[in-house]
């Protein structure tokens, strides 16, 4: 019953925003409508989601078309040697995608964790890529992490913990030892080169080698960032050891 009230006050404070702040998509910028299911696109701009099911590559989560036979990677991974088991993404980094992942990542936007947390729930394969894991968020620079307020990936991970349900639980194992600067503009090759020995195990962390591991990301790019921090994840002892974004590309 408490949890009921809990849940319609919830509510009725949210309409009461809505209607003195009114709601404006995060894509572009027009009015967000009560119909849209998502609380921060329009219904234009969520209905324009690339949202990635099955078959998908195996390494990385990239979406295939049409019919496929067998165990494939993709183009994307082609040149990419995993140290890790296999990727698993929600949406391609497309137009509104892009747009809840700048908001979240560039502009202190956690609210738009909501729409991503009902677009986690609305891809199956997802959730079960992480249920009952432990969670590794891909961590921050303490430099970083001070000046954004906190790691977008590691609200991701809480997020999709949630989503998931069961004993996923999140564990942050790993630190960043060195303040890269941006990779954006880097091709894989530099990509790899600027993330040389940046990452390493967290103090106090501790491997289980029967448990099962999913590093988190916000976006799948090359899969550098991944990569290198599953190295440190497998060197420690993590031998069960999988990927996931909520974004490729």
């Amino acid at each position: 019953m408490r949890a009921e009230c809990g849940k319609a006050a919830k509510a009725g404070l949210a309409g009461v925003a809505d209607i003195v702040f009114p709601r404006v998509c995060v894509s572009c910028r027009g009015p967000v409508a009560d119909d849209t299911g998502f609380r921060h696109l329009c219904s234009e701009c969520s209905a324009a989601l690339a949202r990635i099911r099955p078959p998908a590559c195996r390494v990385c989560g990239h979406p295939f078309w049409g019919v496929v036979e067998g165990d494939r990677t993709c183009g994307h991974c082609d040149r990419l040697v995993p140290c890790f088991g296999s990727g698993a993404a929600a949406v391609l980094l497309r137009g509104s995608a892009r747009a809840l992942v700048i908001e979240l990542k560039y502009h202190g936007g956690r609210q738009v964790l909501e729409d991503m947390a009902k677009l986690v729930q609305e891809t199956p394969h997802l959730v079960d890529h992480v249920k009952d894991a432990v969670l590794v968020p891909v961590p921050l620079h303490p430099r970083k992490q001070r000046e954004r307020g906190y790691n977008q990936s590691h609200l991701i991970a809480i997020m999709l913990a949630r989503s998931a349900g069961g004993v996923t639980r999140v564990q942050p194992l790993l630190r960043r030892v060195v303040d890269t600067v941006t990779q954006t503009a880097f091709d894989r090759k530099r990509r790899q080169a600027n993330l040389k020995n940046a990452f390493a195990l967290a103090s106090g962390a501790t491997i289980v080698s029967g448990a099962r591991y999913v590093l988190v990301d916000d976006v799948f790019t090359t899969g550098s960032t991944l990569n290198s921090c599953a190295a440190v994840l497998r060197e420690a002892g993590a031998v069960n050891l999988d990927v996931v974004t909520f974004g490729h590309g």
